[in-house]
């Protein structure tokens, strides 16, 4: 895995375009008091995102391959950090909103922790460092 982070020079303040090896590109920036104008994620903030779209990829996929109707999936993250520096994540929660048809609360459960005892190589890695927790509720298909 590869990735370019450039900094967009003096007139972007504290702007920076990744670019990855798959060829995406995102920008992010600092918080306007650290000299950042608000144009993109902060990179803490990509972080979190990263490990939400990571283990809600598990959860869907799992749950397609165990061939259950599931038609939307979403995780919602509240992190709290050290509040020296480094600041470190050191809790975050992990909220699941799955919908579907008929879905079960201990085949969802299973998933969730399949993604993060197996798969979700982002939370396995944040959890080295904060606590994790998780929760998740079943919106019904009807």
């Amino acid at each position: 895995m590869e990735c370019t982070v450039r900094w967009m020079g003096n007139d972007a303040g504290m702007s920076f375009v990744a670019e990855t090896g798959s060829g995406h590109a995102v920008v992010m920036d600092g918080a306007p008091e650290a000299g950042g104008r608000n144009l993109g994620l902060r990179p803490m903030e990509m972080v979190l995102a990263g490990t939400g779209g990571c283990t809600a990829f598990d959860v869907v996929l799992i749950l397609k391959k165990g061939r259950h109707a599931v038609s939307a999936c979403d995780v919602s993250l509240k992190a709290e950090r050290a509040e020296s520096d480094p600041k470190i994540f050191t809790h975050i929660h992990f909220h699941y909103r799955v919908k579907g048809k008929q879905l079960k609360p201990d085949v969802v459960a299973r998933a969730i922790e399949l993604s993060k005892d197996k798969y979700c190589s982002a939370s396995i890695m944040m959890a080295k460092t904060a606590e994790i927790t998780h929760d998740f509720e079943i919106i019904d298909e009807a």
